[in-house]
């Protein structure tokens, strides 16, 4: 389905009993994305956040970017990266603290209840974080803050709704005048195609969709690419940068940060129950097999 028209869908209204509510407080009976609370979890989000925000420099992810895109890790399905997700806890989440594989679930689940009709959306859903599997050995081993957490723009500006923004100071590009304007290197309306986004396992998982032939539609590759892009489908921050398409692709992003987001709890999903569900739409969009 074509984007324009799914968009035709975006403002419908879900009568079903079915639906999905979001919840008002996560797993650790706190606000969702509260960065401020006092907690050993918190600590540790915040130690995560600081060697991200010094870290993640536009050479560092251009490297990254060259060296992943060989797709030489690995050749295995897209269910078979969903297993060893379960390896995978992600340190800068300050909302959960389960197995990868049960919020991949959690998620998909939920916008099915919600959106029956639009099945690319629910395998989006399935694999949007599939990317984080570059913590494990096989994938090169990359330190968590090279892989989970919001992602932000490099060659421009900081912009001060990044959360711990306070640790940008440390990071190079910081000293660096080409990189401290609002437009940075870029060009206003140049597409966010075109713009260096910090290193991790949205850009990752949006290549290995894109360079296995994927037949998911633009929405489901904008989604995967972008979901931890707070500063941008959140608080509105460089939008700028954005041009027609991404506009119209924003849309669908804001429609799944919800389930993304609202959908992490301990009540897990029974996976061999929907099992065959989604491995018919991994058939129908994928290969059976994918280099990584």
């Amino acid at each position: 389905m074509a984007v324009t028209e799914q968009s035709e869908r975006n403002d419908e209204v879900v009568k079903s009993s079915e639906a999905f509510v979001a919840p008002q407080i996560n797993t650790f009976g706190q606000s969702f994305r509260d960065y401020n609370a006092e907690s050993e979890r918190q600590k540790g989000v915040e130690e995560f956040y600081r060697l991200n925000h010094i870290y993640q420099t536009y050479d560092y992810v251009m490297k990254k970017r060259e060296e992943y895109k060989k797709l030489d890790k690995v050749e295995m399905s897209i269910w078979e990266c969903c297993e060893l997700l379960n390896e995978v806890v992600d340190e800068s989440d300050p909302d959960l603290d389960e197995p990868q594989i049960q919020h991949l679930l959690q998620t998909a689940e939920a916008i099915r209840k919600d959106y029956p009709e639009e099945d690319w959306l629910h395998l989006t859903a399935l694999i949007h974080d599939l990317g984080k599997v570059l913590c494990l050995p096989k994938f090169g081993g990359l330190p968590q803050w090279a892989v989970v957490g919001d992602t932000h723009p490099l060659g421009c500006a900081f912009d001060e709704s990044i959360v711990h923004h306070k640790y940008f100071k440390d990071n190079p590009d910081s000293k660096n005048p080409a990189y401290n304007t609002k437009n940075g290197i870029y060009t206003e309306g140049c597409g966010l195609t075109n713009v260096m986004i910090s290193w991790g396992h949205d850009d990752y998982m949006y290549m290995v969709a894109k360079e296995n032939g994927t037949t998911l539609p633009e929405g489901g590759l904008f989604v995967i690419r972008y979901h931890s892009f707070y500063p941008l489908h959140k608080e509105g921050a460089y939008k700028h940068l954005m041009n027609k398409e991404d506009e119209e692709n924003m849309k669908w992003l804001h429609i799944f940060n919800k389930y993304d987001l609202y959908s992490k709890s301990k009540v897990q999903v029974d996976v061999e129950k929907v099992k065959p569900y989604y491995l018919s739409l991994i058939n129908k969009y994928f290969p059976a097999k994918l280099k990584w």
